[in-house]
């Protein structure tokens, strides 16, 4: 089996240029050199400092674990970290998520991480994957294979092929910031699940809304909720930087009732 050749720093650069759309003068200019010079990069015909390769991820705003590949792809080694968020020097890392899930009951939180793997819940959250018979089960919770194969939620959710549609564009933008290969790997898991991969040659609802509910229905419950996703600012580590809490907020009142309600019954 033949391991896939890295792309040269001129090469990944240039990629990273044109999925910004930004020409060799923009980014020369972004990045405080010249245009001659990062064409000579992108052609391989001049080899990069370390501080010019960090230059022009900023300048491209390339994520952190991109950027450890570029200085790899011009023969430097990595400069950010990827600690397991169970590591010691992640505790206040694990505090403050645990601190955001705390505030946001009585509705669902969840941290997700760069694959949609579900690593954090709040009980909120808790609660209502066990009234959706969501309970743990012999491998971690992925929040899009849940959204997506017939035997997860798709048959609970109301409207599941716009829901669908959105997560899919979503997954395609950030599969456009960086050459992602386990979130790649899982959109063509999904691409090959019953229905899914026609929904992307629909066009989407011309619905003014401002945003798309997420209905669920399922053992006589309807539940309508919107979500948020939060990031961390200025992360200097890889996983830190892709970690995303994701948090519930009732669409109607029947919801907003009903969570108050369930909360108030588990004390």
């Amino acid at each position: 089996m033949n391991t896939p050749v890295a792309p040269s720093f001129g090469a990944a650069l240039r990629e990273w240029r044109k999925s910004r759309g930004m020409s060799q003068l923009d980014l020369a200019l972004s990045a405080q050199s010249s245009a001659r010079h990062l064409s000579f990069l992108e052609n391989d015909r001049s080899r990069p400092s370390r501080a010019m390769v960090l230059r022009l991820a900023e300048a491209l705003d390339v994520p952190l674990r991109e950027r450890n590949a570029l200085l790899a792809s011009a023969g430097f080694a990595a400069m950010f970290r990827e600690t397991p968020l169970e590591a010691g020097a992640m505790r206040e890392v694990r505090r403050a998520l645990s601190l955001m899930l705390d505030k946001q009951e009585p509705y669902p939180a969840l941290v997700i991480d760069r694959g949609w793997q579900v690593i954090m819940t709040n009980t909120a959250c808790a609660r209502l994957m066990s009234l959706l018979d969501l309970g743990p089960g012999g491998q971690p919770l992925n929040l899009l294979r849940l959204m997506l194969h017939p035997a997860g939620l798709r048959s609970a959710i109301e409207d599941w092929e716009a829901g669908a549609r959105m997560l899919l564009l979503q997954v395609r933008r950030e599969l456009a910031t960086g050459s992602d290969a386990v979130l790649a790997g899982l959109l063509e898991e999904v691409l090959r699940y019953p229905e899914v991969a026609a929904l992307e040659e629909r066009a989407p609802d011309a619905r003014a809304m401002p945003v798309l509910p997420l209905t669920l229905a399922r053992n006589g419950l309807r539940l309508s909720w919107f979500t948020t996703i939060t990031t961390f600012g200025t992360p200097q580590d890889v996983t830190m930087q892709e970690l995303r809490i994701e948090m519930f907020y009732p669409a109607d009142e029947t919801t907003d009732r009903f969570a108050r309600d369930l909360a108030g019954s588990a004390h």
